[in-house]
């Protein structure tokens, strides 16, 4: 006998495509942020392709996280914390992007025509950008939500 399996839904889709994105995502990030792990290393600075790929990836983790997050609320109403979190999802990715890109957008130690290195405070904006966003994921997390019966 076959076994009749229910058809899936949006919500559920959605959520298998966000998963897939932020996996997808991680790959990206972790080619940029340690591309000798794939054997692609052939500078021992971080230039700014690499800073590009590593940025890409973390937006494509951002946009799988709150594509997921946002699903698991199904036909519930958000609660204000819920939208605060997805704004600051938006906001610590907007600040890892201009911190990681700061000497390319002319806002760090070495402006172009120079060639873009990513140092020490270029990486503690980025490491707060992602603090920033995983705050954001948790408060648009349902468990926030208590059931009332």
């Amino acid at each position: 006998m076959a076994s009749i399996q229910p058809p899936t839904t949006s919500r559920t889709l959605r959520k298998r495509i966000g998963i897939a994105i932020l996996l997808v995502g991680m790959l990206v990030f972790l080619l940029g942020a340690a591309p000798q792990w794939f054997g692609l290393d052939r500078s021992p600075v971080v230039g700014f392709v690499q800073i590009g790929v590593f940025i890409l990836g973390l937006g494509l983790i951002s946009a799988g996280g709150f594509m997921t997050m946002d699903a698991l609320w199904r036909d519930r109403p958000k609660l204000i914390i819920t939208e605060l979190g997805a704004r600051l999802v938006g906001t610590g990715y907007v600040i890892a992007l201009a911190s990681g890109m700061a000497d390319v957008f002319g806002l760090g130690t070495r402006p172009l025509p120079s060639v873009p290195f990513f140092g020490y405070w270029q990486g503690r904006g980025v490491l707060i950008g992602e603090i920033i966003i995983v705050i954001g994921l948790i408060m648009m997390a349902p468990f926030w939500a208590r059931q009332s019966k």
